[in-house]
């Protein structure tokens, strides 16, 4: 009989936790719908973003970064966890990335609420660095593209309630009355 250490069955640490996290999200989507998962979603993706800046900025030696720094750190922080993210464009508007696959692998398909990690983590860092941010998930593998489109809006629109996405807002940039957390995020 042949042991269960030498039975191919794919099955790795990686493996293991992007399947917990997609049958996390599945059931959250049954349970309470897709609308209430993201928002879940979105509270533990904030709290990973935050985590992410403070490490960023005490290994870059810096209190705050630039919007060239944020780009870059956005890029980083996906390679790092092996989502094929490139940046496409940046101006003092907004940063416009890439991605040729998800850290979540075939495991994000069909799973929406899952893309609120990368907006809330995006969302996070840029508010916290550059007072305020709009993540627009124009394209997701999720939804069955080839690959995701993500645009980081770093000026409020005057009228943003027509706009797509979700607004985030570091401490000097709350608007009056809002949360003032380290990066609020408002609507989606």
């Amino acid at each position: 009989m042949k042991p269960a250490r030498e039975a191919d069955v794919g099955l790795d640490r990686d493996v293991f936790m992007r399947g917990l996290i997609r049958e996390l999200a599945t059931s959250l989507e049954s349970v309470v719908g897709l609308e209430e998962a993201s928002g879940y979603i979105s509270l533990v993706g904030q709290s990973v973003g935050s985590q992410l800046n403070e490490s960023y900025t005490a290994a870059l030696g810096l209190s705050r970064l630039s919007r060239e720094q944020v780009a870059d750190v956005l890029v980083d922080l996906k390679q790092r966890i092996k989502g094929d993210f490139y940046l496409i464009s940046q101006e003092d508007e907004r940063i416009v990335l890439g991605s040729r696959s998800c850290p979540f692998a075939d495991k994000v398909l069909g799973r929406d609420s899952m893309c609120m990690m990368t907006s809330n983590v995006f969302g996070t860092i840029a508010a916290q660095n550059l007072g305020y941010a709009r993540v627009e998930l124009e394209e997701t593998i999720a939804r069955g593209s080839s690959g995701c489109r993500v645009v980081v809006h770093l000026t409020p629109d005057l009228d943003v309630d027509d706009e797509p996405g979700r607004e985030y807002f570091g401490d000097e940039h709350a608007p009056d009355g809002a949360d003032t957390a380290p990066a609020h995020p408002a609507g989606q």
